[in-house]
């Protein structure tokens, strides 16, 4: 089955917008560790290409766990990146046996994120310490799940940066700028508009309440 590949317009990094078309995902839990989110972030990447799907990123046998319990959304975070075929990539983004990755930044190629619509996808990497993926281009579903929860930055790159980087490389991505570092050499990286604030929230429920768009939850 062929899959389609959809560029993010500029209409949906515009908040209106994005509200209108996220409210289909009522079911999301918002993310499980609050609070503010860094604008700059430095670490090795680990660097994939395109077409990564949602099955590569966590597997189906592992979407039954709930991302609301702690210990099970820690577990999620460990079966981050598991699909990828160990022939073309080596390097494990979470080593086996641990929780977190050591590579906070994700570089990828064009429609990443494809495949199935669960938000199980950028959670799981969100809860192995994924800060930020820089893609050439993602599936629709998977942008707005990563605004949704608020597990991580979804930055598209004006470049492919899958075919500059390798893994381990030491990057630096500077959401203010808009520029990617990776020791001389910059990359600017298109802005994410009025959607960071949604991220920085939390995801979008925790936003809505923030700013009075929905009631805060009762306490029982």
């Amino acid at each position: 089955m062929a899959i389609r590949r959809c560029k993010i317009s500029e209409g949906e990094r515009t908040l209106p917008v994005a509200l209108k078309r996220l409210s289909f995902l009522l079911l999301v839990p918002e993310r499980v560790l609050m609070g503010g989110m860094e604008r700059i972030f430095q670490g090795p990447a680990y660097v994939v290409k395109d077409n990564i799907d949602t099955d590569q990123i966590i597997p189906a046998a592992h979407l039954m766990l709930v991302p609301t319990i702690p210990e099970e959304y820690e577990k999620l975070g460990s079966f981050a990146l598991s699909g990828l075929p160990e022939r073309e990539y080596p390097v494990r983004f979470v080593e086996p046996g641990k929780t977190k990755t050591q590579f906070p930044i994700l570089i990828a190629g064009k429609n990443f994120g494809c495949g199935s619509s669960r938000e199980h996808a950028p959670i799981a990497l969100g809860a192995a310490g994924c800060k930020v993926v820089v893609a050439a281009g993602y599936a629709r579903i998977f942008f707005r799940n990563c605004i949704a929860t608020g597990a991580l930055y979804p930055c598209e790159s004006c470049q492919r940066l899958c075919d500059i980087l390798r893994t381990g490389q030491w990057v630096e991505v500077n959401l203010d700028t808009g520029i990617l570092r990776c020791g001389d050499h910059t990359y600017p990286l298109r802005p994410l508009g009025d959607l960071a604030p949604v991220i920085e929230a939390g995801g979008i429920f925790a936003y809505a309440r923030k700013n009075g768009l929905i009631p805060e939850r009762q306490q029982t």
